[in-house]
């Protein structure tokens, strides 16, 4: 039964959106390289054409943008690097056989070495050793086109779909500025640990290929926030949430939104429509973002633009449907505080409704979370 279990799945579960993310970028990046750069047809004059390999690169770049194996460096240079490999072991061996297998060993060793290890890498090399009257007409012009030129495309396409599709690729350096532009980790990454000790537990444990230091930081952080959140018990969303809501409808004029704010001192407003369903929220960031957006467009101050949007609704209203957020996380009154925790913690909400049956029976702020969770650590 063991045994069994090892030959099943590896990978964890992904979702419906997550596969067809990744397989229409294949197509996306496939479909222009072939048709605006590389022909589909083999091509021994110019070297301008498609190659299997291409298709190897596509899964890394565009399924798991995110591995060390994906990113610029090790695609373009680990591709051109076995290609170099590949063709001068066919101009100088004759046998067949020998040529692909060594092709393919040189070609690991020397992407090893260069940390541009690709595994399309491999079939790169091999096809070079396997294509000699290809390499008789291009010879070393093969590494550059098709192949430098053909992976350099898919990964600027790569770099493009994953900003459209909310990925991040190539993926951020531990250094990097956080998302407020500062140079603070972000808060979960704020570990206590150095990049170099990072990079040693990945080289310990021989996880370099698979995961980089920034991705070992977040994973990490979240490890760590998840442990501390069973501390806090038994205690639920129904438990810490505010009850006692002051929504608004989506037809609510942003004038009225603003005094909401003002007068409460909110930093979040539920939508509902006529029969109390939640049809998203309002942050303050998105009463400020709507402002900001017509000071740069009107080229004026932030007061200006407000003073002018405001009175701009007499003629053209502005109203709460039209800039309310739809897409943040939910919960239940069941809902485990252990699970709110992460929601919250990255920044990007500042408070989670609370539905039952699609209806909003209250909101955990953030206030209410660290209140509840200072209580607990209070307690004997």
């Amino acid at each position: 039964m063991h045994i069994l279990r090892s030959l099943g799945p590896a990978v964890a579960h992904t979702s419906l959106r997550e596969a067809l993310r990744a397989g229409f970028g294949a197509l996306v990046g496939l479909g222009l390289t072939g048709l605006f750069l590389l022909s589909p047809s083999v091509d021994l004059q110019l070297g301008l054409y498609l190659v299997a390999p291409f298709g190897a690169t596509s899964v890394l770049l565009f399924a798991v943008p995110n591995s060390p194996l994906a990113q610029p460096w090790s695609a373009i240079v680990g591709n051109t690097l076995a290609a170099l490999v590949g063709v001068a072991v066919c101009l100088m061996v004759p046998d067949p056989a020998l040529r692909i297998a060594l092709a393919v060993g040189l070609a690991i060793t020397a992407t090893i070495l260069c940390r541009a290890v690709h595994p399309p890498a491999g079939a790169v090399a091999m096809t070079a050793a396997m294509s000699p009257d290809a390499v008789q007409h291009l010879g070393f012009w093969f590494a550059l086109t098709p192949i430098a030129l053909g992976t350099t495309a898919l990964v600027v396409i790569a770099a493009f779909y994953a900003r459209l599709t909310g990925r991040r690729y190539p993926f951020r350096q531990f250094d990097d500025p956080n998302r407020h532009g500062t140079k603070d980790a972000d808060p979960v990454e704020r570990l206590g640990l150095s990049q170099a000790e990072l990079t040693e537990i990945l080289e310990r444990y021989r996880q370099s290929f698979n995961l980089g230091v920034e991705d070992l930081a977040r994973l990490i952080g979240a490890a760590e926030l998840q442990a501390a959140s069973h501390h806090t018990g038994p205690m639920t969303a129904a438990d810490v949430m505010s009850r006692n809501l002051v929504t608004v409808a989506p037809d609510t004029r942003l004038g009225e939104v603003a005094d909401l704010f003002r007068n409460h001192r909110f930093t979040s407003l539920p939508v509902i429509d006529g029969s109390g369903r939640f049809l998203g929220v309002i942050f303050q960031i998105h009463l400020i973002s709507r402002v900001r957006e017509d000071a740069l467009r009107l080229n004026r101050g932030f007061v200006s633009a407000l003073k002018r949007l405001l009175d701009r609704e007499r003629e053209i209203p502005v109203r709460a449907a039209d800039i309310m957020g739809v897409a943040g996380p939910r919960a239940t009154a069941n809902t485990p505080i252990a699970a709110l925790l992460p929601m919250m913690a990255d920044g990007d909400v500042d408070a989670v409704p609370v539905l039952d049956h699609g209806k909003i029976i209250g909101i955990v702020t953030r206030t209410d979370l660290i209140a509840a969770l200072a209580r607990r650590t209070a307690r004997p």
